[in-house]
C-alpha cells in the first residue's frame, strides 16, 4: 500500500478528494492530511509519503512554496487547482501531473497511475527537481523542457532547441550538436508551451527558435535558414508577424 498525503485549504475539496482516493485508488492510503503550507510540511516530514496531492493556490501561500522546503524530493505530486492557474504552463514543462477541480475520477486514477509508475524509476522526482529548477530561473534562456519519449524522460534546455517539426501525431525535436528526439505528442501543444520563451510557429509542420535564425530569405515564398543550416518554409499568413519577430531581436 502506498501512502498519500492531501495539502488543500477547502475542506470540502480535501473531504471530496479523500473521499475518492479513498473509493477508487485502492493501491493508496490518505494518511494525513493539511490545510496550509507549514501543515503539508510538517505531515511531508513525519510520514514520508509516496505521492502528495497539492493544492497550487492555498491562503498561505503556494504549492511551490511547500515544495521549496525540499531540496530533493523523495514523494510523487499531483498538482490540484480549481482554475486555469499561471502555473500550469511550468507544470506542464516540467511534465508533472496536475488535476482541474472539479476533479473526475477517471483523470485521478489515471494520474495515480503515472505517479505510481514514475515512483518505480524516479522520472517523477527528476521531473519535480526540473520544474522547481524553471520556477527559480531568472529568464527563459536557462529554463528546461521535460521531453517523454519512449525510452523515459529527456530534461531538454531550450537554448538546446533550433527547431520542432511535426510528422502526424509526432514532434521531432531538433538540437544542436545535430541530436535529435521524437516525442508523440502533436505539434499544437509545444506552440502553446513555447510561445512566451522565444518560440514561433511559421508553418503548419514547423516551430523554429528565434535565436537561432541566421538568415531570411525573401525568394522562393520565403524560408528561414536556421544555425543547423536547415531551411525552414515562412508560412505566408505568418510572414509579416515572423518579419516582426525578427526585427524586435535586432534591435
Amino acid at each position: 500500500m502506498y501512502k498519500a498525503i492531501i495539502v488543500e485549504d477547502e475542506t470540502h475539496s480535501l473531504q471530496f478528494l479523500k473521499n475518492i482516493i479513498t473509493e477508487y485508488c485502492k493501491e493508496i492510503s490518505v494518511v494525513a492530511v493539511a490545510t496550509n503550507v507549514d501543515e503539508g510540511v510538517a505531515a511531508i516530514q513525519q510520514f514520508q509519503p509516496d505521492i502528495v496531492f497539492l493544492d497550487i493556490e492555498m491562503q498561505t501561500g503556494t504549492g511551490f512554496d511547500l515544495l521549496l522546503q525540499f531540496q530533493k524530493p523523495t514523494f510523487e505530486v499531483i498538482f490540484t487547482t480549481a482554475y486555469d492557474h499561471y502555473a500550469i504552463k511550468a507544470i506542464k514543462f516540467s511534465a508533472v501531473d496536475y488535476l482541474l477541480k472539479p476533479i473526475d475520477i477517471e483523470e485521478l486514477q489515471l494520474s495515480v497511475q503515472k505517479a505510481l509508475e514514475k515512483k518505480k524509476d524516479l522520472t517523477g522526482q527528476q521531473a519535480l527537481q526540473m520544474l522547481l529548477k524553471n520556477l527559480q530561473a531568472p529568464s527563459a534562456i536557462d529554463q528546461s523542457i521535460t521531453l517523454s519519449t519512449n525510452e523515459g524522460l529527456e530534461f531538454v534546455p531550450l537554448h538546446q532547441i533550433i527547431r520542432i517539426e511535426a510528422s502526424g501525431p509526432y514532434s521531432h525535436f531538433f538540437m544542436k550538436g545535430q541530436k535529435k528526439i521524437m516525442v508523440s505528442r502533436h505539434l499544437k501543444e509545444y506552440e502553446m508551451l513555447l510561445s512566451d520563451h522565444g518560440f514561433f510557429r511559421v508553418h503548419n509542420s514547423h516551430i523554429i527558435n528565434l535565436a537561432e535564425v541566421k538568415r531570411m530569405v525573401k525568394t522562393d515564398g520565403g524560408y528561414a535558414i536556421l544555425s543547423d543550416d536547415s531551411n525552414v518554409t515562412i508560412s505566408p499568413k505568418k510572414k509579416e508577424e515572423f518579419l516582426e519577430l525578427i526585427k524586435q531581436r535586432m534591435v
